[in-house]
């Protein structure tokens, strides 16, 4: 099966959110929660925000998503033109909870940093290298603070061009 929510866009972060976005958002959340295990497809520059209870994950390109990883998820933002496939065996299953593991581990390094304000803008420069300005963009400041543990007003700062007294 494939979920593939491509027209999924969010122009301005801090608008009201589209219905049509919330309804595609609330399918991906349910295949998520429902313990079944799916895949971001390697072959799109795309990805998952994924919101638990304090704080929030990225799965990238290739990793492993649902199943036991995301029964607790209570949110979810696509990032990209989203797709997600169903591993077609145990090896592909194997290989997408390494790179789950992997992208896990990389917003590890981005939080070692004891600075809030570095942490932060760690992770706008990584996704910005990925994914583009215009991606970033559309991503709310919220989900980047969850991300790497900073208060969302640090990321706004970021954003702006401010510097941030340290």
């Amino acid at each position: 099966m494939l979920i593939d929510n491509s027209n999924m866009t969010n122009e301005n972060p801090s608008s009201l959110p589209n219905p049509t976005e919330n309804r595609d958002n609330n399918l991906v959340l349910g295949q998520l929660t429902s313990g079944q295990l799916w895949m971001v497809n390697s072959r799109r520059r795309n990805g998952l925000i994924i919101y638990k209870q304090f704080y929030a994950e990225f799965a990238g390109p290739g990793a492993a998503v649902g199943s036991f990883f995301d029964v607790d998820s209570n949110q979810v933002l696509p990032v990209g033109e989203l797709s997600l496939i169903s591993p077609e065996d145990q090896e592909e299953r194997q290989k997408a909870y390494l790179i789950r593991r992997q992208w896990i581990r990389l917003t590890h390094q981005l939080t070692d940093n004891p600075i809030p304000s570095q942490r932060a803008q760690m992770i706008l420069n990584q996704f910005d290298n990925y994914f583009g300005a215009n991606t970033v963009a559309k991503i709310p400041d919220e989900a980047f603070a969850l991300m790497v543990g900073v208060l969302p007003q640090t990321v706004s700062l970021l954003r702006q061009g401010m510097s941030i007294a340290v």
